[in-house]
């Protein structure tokens, strides 16, 4: 029987077809979006036509051979069309996406998971990024085996398709220093080292340098230099002479020699060979054409030695390829240093066009300028791949939430504190949803209160890891050890990574069918250090709890550095997240069993508390009214009268002082009114979308914070106040044209107690009692 499976030679062969095709297809989408289409506004609709050429090749391997149904890729950004192309001859991607690529509604810059209609593992972007998150995720995967949740046999590899210019951003050795602290496996990175960047080329320095870094972390280095070709000329008489000058030539005068072509080549190779007559004999039994094709025929552009590569590291050893090639190969400005923006003119891809024999007017034809048995026989070889990217996942199932979690007791409570006896109660309920948690943590875990869960649920680690001090019998409150069924996954100092490893747990039911709620803590201040990350999570739909604690200047002596100023506006401008700033436990423990079912909603998105170290007096309730209203972003702590002329606005830690400041001007202002907004970025995101639905002509209910302001005089002033910025709560103003006095925190903090603090900042109940008189008595 014959056996079903194509010699290597076919396959080689194959692989090299769909590669000549990918690079002319991603070409003639960036071109047809840039000179064919109409252009209304005159603006360069850009592409990347050379950052394509150059990794065709590897993705024509891998996804055509490779690659297997359970692995998952991040394609490196600018390569976003080479992934359409794959999907648009596979028949998974229209036309009309593809013609409008970069045009609303059309296939997207970068490969985007919620904006794409391909299938995208990954979305990337931002630089370096899309690469870390594929060591997240195979620490993600090692957790879901770990704890039943997944088969080993199911556990796929995570790939990374990068440029070697994402090799600069910091995140990556951040990330590579992480992943070998938890011994990540099934993880593959494959560099494009085409040896230029954005703006010119990559420093010679970093030769061998990358491959310590790598080799030091425990990862498998496979360098692949020189395709099979050259290897062969290399094996002759004076061969060794020329691989010996490839070694050495700097990466600058290897691309221009590649962008100047066979005749350059020739006469710098027997300027610098000069004397060595077996080298330069070689060199001149090529024609100038050969000679350049010989000496761009890297390892990156050679299909038999990527599919010798990827053999060679079938296991779970993470794995880094670094695979040399040409940025824009194949094209005609390949190795110019500005062609990383650049595009061919129609007439270079006119050239380009009849080389692969298409005709004119069949550019769209995923198989054009192939015979009718060579379509035939690529689309039989094509067509199990449809099935490895497919990408068909159940729906994760629910996690149920209790319709209340328990309320911890208490006259006097800091938000943080009740955070970490909320978790606490949850893990030693016995209930599903303390099975699914994750908790996470740069090095803050008993500072922000996950302690208690965390002694309960244990680390997380593959390996057992003893906790000497309890095994020495040395009194601590912390237990500390680790074990596979552990729930705590422990980070360095590295707020990057945190919000890394939260979108990688947040993604793992669509990634892997199988659902997990991550919770990570952080001080509030360093959410600015990962911010990017932060950004990133949310833009590809991914779902966790931010918890950050402690907040604002009420964490009095640690000083400056540590006291938080411009995160709720971070919140009110970061789609995706929703945040809460509860100034009592009641709502703290309300807002946590909402945001645990807002994670697993269709329609919705991540969370953020913006906690306190503040133990406050609790309020008593008379009745269950406020809930409600408290999930919609803010309610009447005490009600105003009717067309009140007054309103005192909050939120979180100074509930105390507005209380205070209510109390004393109540008698000056009779039926002034105390707002508590536990989330002014629901209050403004509803708002918002009010006004613009009117705008629209379409029928909208007043928003929440429009029918609450309704309860006051058309002329009411507001005094405004949080722990934060005050434009956080000044837009207040705008929502009936009120006048507001906002108060808040817009400098640097300093050391002190928070009775000096206040006074010095203007956060106490007499700096609450100043700005209303400025807003509401005669000057």
């Amino acid at each position: 029987m014959k056996d079903p499976r194509p010699s290597r030679t076919e396959l080689i062969r194959r692989i090299e077809a769909i590669d000549a095709r990918l690079r002319w297809l991603s070409s003639w989408i960036i071109h047809n979006a840039n000179h064919i289409r109409e252009s209304r506004d005159g603006l360069k609709v850009g592409g990347h036509q050379a950052s394509c050429a150059s990794i065709t090749t590897i993705m024509a391997a891998l996804y055509f051979h490779a690659l297997r149904p359970q692995d998952k890729v991040a394609v490196k950004p600018h390569a976003g069309p080479v992934l359409h192309a794959i999907h648009y001859m596979l028949g998974n991607q229209s036309r009309e996406q593809l013609e409008h690529f970069r045009a609303l509604g059309g296939a997207q810059s970068y490969p985007s998971r919620t904006k794409d209609k391909i299938p995208v593992d990954f979305s990337t972007g931002s630089v370096g990024l899309g690469v870390a998150i594929t060591a997240f995720s195979s620490l993600v995967q090692d957790y879901l085996v770990a704890h039943g949740q997944l088969k080993e046999s199911d556990a796929g590899r995570m790939i990374a398709l990068m440029g070697d210019a994402e090799l600069d951003e910091g995140n990556i050795y951040e990330c590579l220093i992480e992943g070998f602290k938890h011994d990540i496996r099934n993880c593959w990175w494959i560099v494009d080292y085409n040896r230029q960047s954005l703006d010119s080329t990559t420093a010679d320095r970093m030769f061998r340098r990358f491959d310590d870094i790598f080799e030091t972390c425990h990862w498998r280095v496979l360098t692949l230099k020189h395709g099979k070709r050259q290897r062969e000329v290399f094996a002759r008489p004076g061969g060794q002479a020329i691989a010996d000058w490839i070694d050495e030539c700097p990466n600058a005068e290897y691309a221009a020699l590649t962008y100047q072509g066979g005749a350059a080549w020739r006469e710098r190779l027997h300027r610098d060979l000069a004397g060595n007559r077996q080298a330069l004999k070689l060199v001149d039994s090529f024609d100038d054409g050969e000679l350049s094709g010989l000496m761009t025929n890297l390892g990156g552009h050679c299909v038999e030695t990527l599919l010798d590569a990827f053999a060679e590291a079938d296991d779970d050893k993470p794995t880094v390829f670094i695979a040399y090639t040409v940025k824009g190969y194949g094209l005609p400005f390949a190795g110019h240093k500005d062609n990383h923006a650049g595009l061919m003119n129609p007439t270079q891809l006119a050239a380009l066009r009849e080389s692969m024999g298409i005709a004119e007017g069949e550019e769209w034809e995923p198989f054009a300028g192939l015979g009718d048995n060579a379509v035939a026989d690529l689309q039989s070889f094509m067509e199990p791949v449809k099935d490895v990217l497919a990408r068909h996942s159940e729906k994760a199932a629910a996690i149920p939430v209790p319709s209340r979690l328990p309320v911890p007791e208490g006259k006097e409570q800091s938000t943080q504190a009740a955070f970490g006896r909320i978790l606490l109660d949850i893990a030693k309920s016995g209930a599903p949803l303390g099975d699914r948690l994750v908790t996470t943590s740069p090095d803050v875990t008993v500072s922000t209160n996950l302690g208690p869960f965390v002694n309960q649920r244990g680390l997380f680690r593959r390996q057992h890891l003893k906790d000497v001090f309890a095994g020495a019998k040395i009194p601590s409150p912390q237990k500390w050890e680790g074990h596979e069924a552990g729930q705590h996954i422990e980070l360095g100092i590295a707020e990057n990574n945190l919000f890394l490893m939260l979108t990688a747990l947040g993604l793992s039911a669509p990634l892997f069918g199988e659902r997990l709620l991550p919770i990570g803590t952080v001080y509030d201040p360093f959410i600015a250090r990962g911010l990017d990350a932060l950004n990133y999570g949310c833009y590809q739909n991914s779902r966790f709890l931010l918890v950050a604690t402690p907040s604002g200047l009420t964490l009095g002596p640690e000083g400056g550095a540590h006291q938080s100023i411009n995160p709720p506006l971070i919140a009110l401008g970061q789609p995706g997240l929703t945040h809460f700033e509860p100034a009592f436990v009641d709502e703290l423990a309300l807002i946590m069993g909402w945001a645990f079912d807002h994670m697993q909603a269709d329609d919705g998105g991540s969370v953020y508390l913006r906690l306190t170290t503040r133990a406050i007096e609790q309020i008593e309730r008379t009745d269950e009214s406020w809930a409600e209203q408290a999930l919609q972003g803010g309610y009447w702590l005490k009600e105003p009268a009717s067309d009140a002329d007054a309103a005192i606005v909050f939120s979180g830690a100074l509930a105390p002082e507005a209380l205070a400041a209510w109390d004393a001007l109540q008698e000056d202002l009779p039926g002034l009114g105390l707002l508590n907004v536990t989330s002014p970025d629901l209050l403004h995101r509803e708002w918002s979308a009010a006004k613009a639905a009117r705008w629209k002509g379409e029928a909208a209910a007043p928003s929440h914070i429009e029918r609450l302001l309704r309860r006051l005089a058309p002329h009411a002033g507001l005094v405004t106040i949080l722990d934060g910025a005050p434009a956080a709560l000044s837009w207040l103003g705008g929502v009936r044209g009120q006048k507001v006095s906002p108060l808040g925190i817009d400098r640097f903090g300093q050391t002190g107690d928070l009775p000096d603090l206040y006074r010095e900042y203007r956060l106490d109940s007499d700096a609450i009692m100043d700005a209303a008189a400025e807003l509401f008595l005669p000057q």
